[in-house]
């Protein structure tokens, strides 16, 4: 967390500088007690013992609000609180109204410094005393007027804020470890695959290992079928392993969405996605497909179009050749390598390969400002799947299979 919240204690030195700052900030609203001091026509060493009160006031304010979150108990604050109540009532009525002002950091920093359950006693408790100091100081219920509601509702909304920030803190922090506990499972049953995958066959190889090594000496023969039939399960758990493998590494369309937002929005550059995609009846060989090229398409845009926006869309369409699944994606960059030439990359070649094995295919050209990449993969059987959009219509032209889009080797 680059700063630091209310109620928070900074942990570096640019938080420190951060919070001092926005402290300081709230200083300003002592210019009345500064004026006095200044213009009040007070005596030298009214003015002297004024000075140091105020300082005092400020010294021990700044130190409990910037202090807050350092472990320290209720007691503690509630006696601090006190001390600052104390200072704010003999000053104001030693010095006058002018002071008055007082009150309403002693309130602001008991619902900066306090719980809830503690601050909704202490804030009315600071008004009250707000009320008794100015109704027995000269020109005190004018300032009164001016000075209740801030020391009764601004210190109730820093409670607010306070209890908001911690609550982003602790989503946060909750987040992060939702994200641990799902790897971690991740993990988990990648071990526990595994482990079923290659127990049973490599139990089975060490038996007919140890079975071929008794054999060898007098019966060669048979111990060369049991050397084939280890050769035999040792390619089926390569195979195995292979396929699981292979699951694990599947990218998932509905996760490529998701991190296609964030890869976006970290660029710069303005995005506008569709809903949750419908894949009923889409192999996940061509869920697959797509997810990488979404993730191709998304990739170009970040590094080499320097666009400002990009639209994604997804449809379901009916062909000549049957019902398919239709990814587009547009931008308004300038394009970039690979975008200008003939030559359409060798990310966009593999992508192109691989939505042909999953029976698919893919277009890609430039606009005229902006590029367009159209990917699309068979889904069930005719008539299951109409046309219905699922995405966006870009402003740039239709998000479908028509438009200045040229094959694959016409640039990527």
């Amino acid at each position: 967390m680059s700063g630091v919240g209310i109620g928070q204690r900074p942990e570096n030195r640019k938080q420190r500088m951060v919070k001092s700052l926005w402290i300081a900030i709230w200083l300003v609203y002592l210019n009345a007690p500064v004026s006095d001091l200044l213009n009040g026509g007070h005596s030298t060493g009214v003015e002297i013992l004024g000075w140091i009160g105020l300082v005092a006031f400020v010294g021990w304010y700044m130190v409990l609000v910037f202090r807050t979150g350092r472990g320290e108990t209720n007691a503690v604050v509630l006696g601090s609180l006190a001390v600052l109540a104390a200072q704010s009532t003999v000053l104001s009525l030693t010095l006058g109204s002018d002071w008055l002002v007082l009150f309403v950091y002693v309130s602001i920093a008991s619902g900066a410094a306090l719980d809830l359950r503690l601050a909704r006693w202490t804030i009315p408790a600071a008004s009250a005393l707000l009320t008794a100091v100015a109704l027995a100081v000269p020109d005190g219920p004018s300032s009164l007027e001016e000075l209740l509601i801030p020391t009764f509702l601004g210190a109730f909304a820093m409670t607010g804020v306070r209890e908001l920030v911690r609550t982003t803190i602790a989503l946060r922090e909750a987040r992060t470890t939702v994200a641990q506990l799902a790897a971690n499972e991740e993990r988990l049953r990648l071990a526990r695959d595994l482990h079923d995958l290659l127990g049973h066959s490599l139990s089975l190889v060490t038996l007919k290992s140890e079975l071929a090594g008794r054999m060898l000496p007098d019966h060669p023969d048979k111990a060369a079928r049991e050397v084939a039939d280890i050769e035999r399960v040792s390619r089926q758990a390569l195979v195995d392993v292979r396929e699981a493998v292979t699951g694990y590494r599947r990218p998932r369309l509905a996760g490529e969405l998701a991190g296609t937002k964030v890869a976006l929005t970290a660029a710069g550059v303005d995005t506008d996605l569709p809903p949750e995609p419908d894949l009923t009846g889409v192999p996940e060989a061509s869920e697959s497909a797509l997810a990488w090229a979404l993730r191709e398409a998304v990739t170009n845009v970040v590094r080499h179009s320097g666009a400002r926006r990009c639209l994604v869309a997804l449809a379901h369409r009916q062909t000549l050749d049957g019902p398919v699944l239709e990814l587009s994606v547009e931008d308004d960059g300038s394009g970039g390598p690979g975008r200008s030439g003939g030559d359409p990359g060798n990310g966009l070649t593999g992508l192109a390969e691989r939505l042909e094995k999953a029976g698919g295919s893919l277009e890609a050209g430039r606009l005229r400002r902006g590029f367009r990449l159209v990917a699309r993969v068979p889904t069930g059987s005719a008539g299951e799947v109409t046309d219905r959009p699922s995405g966006p219509v870009g402003p740039m032209g239709p998000m479908g299979p028509t438009g200045p889009l040229g094959p694959i080797g016409s640039g990527a």
